[in-house]
């Protein structure tokens, strides 16, 4: 369906573009119309088809796991950081939030969604709730490193530690529950 898709895309936007310079004094409106329609209507098939897609069993599984590995490195860097925040200079901070965190948020974000396709809405809210606190103290804990404010990185290190702490241990709930 994919494939019939970018095909209606394809031929009806060229024939639209074509109906428009075949003459220079006017659109071909018979032309035009009916192919605007049918790549528009290819644009609706291939979303259809990638929202089907997105929905299999097989690539929800597979985002789920990402969604619960992506959250378990994510919860041991935090533990990490936070036991040794006293070692690490303040200003440096925001450099290891960079290395440790940047490609793991980003995997998450793009597998979230398979929480809701396989478990619902409440329990998608329960952990984008806490993973939400969590990524906004991170953001939190990475301004005050660069402005040097020692005391707010101490404790919103500490603040976004059990938020993402609390996100591992709902989605480790629901991927045990039946």
């Amino acid at each position: 369906m994919k494939l019939v898709g970018f095909l209606m895309v394809t031929v009806g936007f060229i024939a639209a573009a074509l109906a428009t310079v075949v003459d220079e004094n006017a659109v071909r409106w018979l032309w035009y119309i009916p192919a605007l329609v049918a790549g528009a209507a290819g644009v609706v098939a291939i979303k259809i088809d990638n929202a089907r897609q997105s929905k299999t069993e097989h690539h929800v599984a597979s985002r789920i796991e990402t969604v619960e590995s992506s959250l378990e490195r994510i919860a041991a860097n935090i533990n990490k950081l936070n036991a040794n925040k006293a070692s690490i200079d303040t200003y440096d901070m925001r450099h290891r939030i960079d290395e440790l965190f940047i490609d793991d948020l980003e995997m998450f974000v793009d597998a979230r969604e398979s929480i809701a396709h396989r478990y619902g809405l409440a329990a998608y809210g329960q952990v984008m709730s806490s993973f939400a606190a969590g990524e906004r103290y991170l953001n939190r804990v990475w301004s005050a490193s660069a402005d040097g404010y020692i005391d707010e990185v101490n404790a919103y290190i500490e603040k976004a530690r059990a938020q993402f702490a609390e996100s591992l241990e709902e989605i480790r709930r629901l991927n045990t529950t039946p």
